[in-house]
């Protein structure tokens, strides 16, 4: 039942909507927009990175594409740019249990890491013509929503005289979910300017200095977001006492901005940098509109690294109930307005919960991930192999230099009984996002233990020990 909290926001959203034109800006993505419906025809996996900014500093991006395969099945198809390593399709089908999905490998037009646009060009395009008309219709699943995604599915069913539908939200609601100032604005009418850290939005330098140190003069340490990055690329963090001067000031403001490449007139965050090592992230299914209510999947804390707290993992949220219960009211309210604006899909929520947790506590909205990514991923691939309850388990990428060069099969053979099969439904460790494993020693890991504690020690101390490091 609708609560007053939650028809309110949904009037938040529906306002914001009508205050950045949403309704004619819908438009022309109308014909390809998903319902529950269409997920009986083949599904096009398709796992598109180019629209996050600075995701190429990243060691191995150019294979997180395989992680497409991970949602893929029988009669699905998934295309990568990249070829698949060595035994990789092999863990999936038959360790995993996970169908058998056509791989297509599409020629490159551009960086790998442009999915999409490859799709939409040579042998790729007219394979994916071929199966969409054989099965009289498709669906696209991609990472998130982005422009060449829904041109992909324009394409394809000009081409195959086929319906191609997009299971993601259009482009201009992407955008408001994954754009930070676009989506403050959206959580201050939903929740009020206090669920979020002190936040002041500009557009020229001159103004992004002065907002930096006017923060400065209030907290002890300050930071600069760019509106799209993502996992922190896009951020500075300073102590107040580094900015606090309009030289220092200009100075930090100046080689933020030409280190991200700062678009002139592009919106800029200045933000409080409150300390706190909680970080939880909650993670959201949202129907289209007036197909039931958004979903909350699960509450997990994050594992960061590092000054700038750049993303490596997560575990099940062990907080307490009632912070818990209050990161849940907020993310299912900020949903239900997303919601209202046409958002379709896969969803989180980044927050920071600040005091005492058993206590005197708040916890604040911080950012929106309107797409798949590295919490969503794990915890949807373990409710495919473990259907029910989930277990206790840490997922996180892990890199060991020594296994530069390594292959797939010889991994799997270190790792031996302790791996995960899915015809027992028993094992510890399930692997995935492999591609980046020769080159950079990377990959990605679900730890499963019979507690929280013991699933920490399998990546801390037993995967190591299995792998001779």
């Amino acid at each position: 039942m609708e609560t007053d909290r939650t028809r309110r926001a949904r009037l938040a959203g529906r306002e914001l909507g009508a205050d950045h034109g949403i309704a004619e800006r819908l438009r022309p993505y109308e014909a390809h927009r998903w319902q529950p419906w269409d997920t009986a025809r083949p599904v096009l996996q398709l796992d598109d990175v180019s629209a996050i900014p600075f995701l190429v500093d990243i060691a191995g991006v150019e294979e997180y594409q395989h992680r497409g395969r991970l949602r893929a099945g029988d009669r699905d198809v998934y295309v990568t740019v990249t070829p698949a390593i060595e035994g990789y399709e092999a863990y999936c089908r038959d360790t995993l249990g996970l169908g058998a999905p056509e791989h297509l490998v599409a020629d490159p037009v551009g960086p790998p890491i442009q999915v999409a646009l490859a799709c939409a060009n040579g042998r790729a395009r007219a394979r994916l013509v071929g199966i969409a008309r054989d099965a009289r219709g498709m669906t696209i699943h991609p990472y998130m929503g982005i422009e060449e995604v829904w041109e992909l599915a324009a394409v394809l069913s000009v081409d195959s005289g086929i319906e191609v539908r997009v299971m993601a939200p259009p482009p201009p609601v992407t955008w408001i979910a994954n754009d930070k100032a676009v989506f403050s604005e959206l959580v201050t009418r939903v929740l009020g300017r206090e669920a979020l850290v002190e936040t002041r939005v500009a557009r020229d330098a001159d103004t992004i200095e002065s907002d930096l140190r006017t923060l400065a003069r209030r907290h002890p340490r300050v930071g600069l977001k760019r509106t799209r990055c993502a996992s922190a690329m896009g951020n500075a963090v300073f102590w107040a006492t580094e900015v606090q001067s309009k030289r220092d000031a200009s100075r930090a403001v100046q080689k933020f901005l030409h280190r991200t490449e700062w678009p002139e007139g592009e919106e800029v965050l200045a933000v409080a940098w409150l300390e706190t090592d909680l970080s939880p992230s909650t993670q959201l299914w949202i129907p289209p509109l007036g197909l039931g209510e958004p979903r909350l999947d699960g509450i997990y804390e994050q594992i960061l690294e590092g000054e700038h707290k750049v993303f490596v993992g997560s575990r099940p949220s062990s907080l307490p109930h009632a912070v818990n219960e209050a990161l849940a009211t907020s993310a299912l309210l900020v949903a239900a307005a997303l919601q209202e604006l046409g958002y379709v899909g896969r969803c989180s929520f980044d927050h920071l919960v600040t005091g005492n947790p058993k206590g005197d506590f708040q916890a604040l909205l911080m950012e929106c991930n309107g797409r798949w990514g590295g919490t969503s991923t794990p915890m949807s691939l373990l409710d495919r192999l473990l259907p029910g309850p989930r277990p206790s388990y840490r997922a996180q990428d892990v890199v060991f230099p020594s296994l530069i060069g390594a292959r797939l099969p010889d991994l799997l053979e270190l790792v031996g009984e302790l791996l995960f099969r899915a015809e027992s439904g028993h094992g510890r460790f399930i692997l995935y996002n492999l591609g980046p494993l020769s080159r950079h020693g990377k990959f990605d890991v679900i730890s499963i233990g019979a507690d929280q504690r013991d699933a920490e020690r399998g990546v801390t101390e037993l995967l190591p020990k299995r792998l001779g490091l």
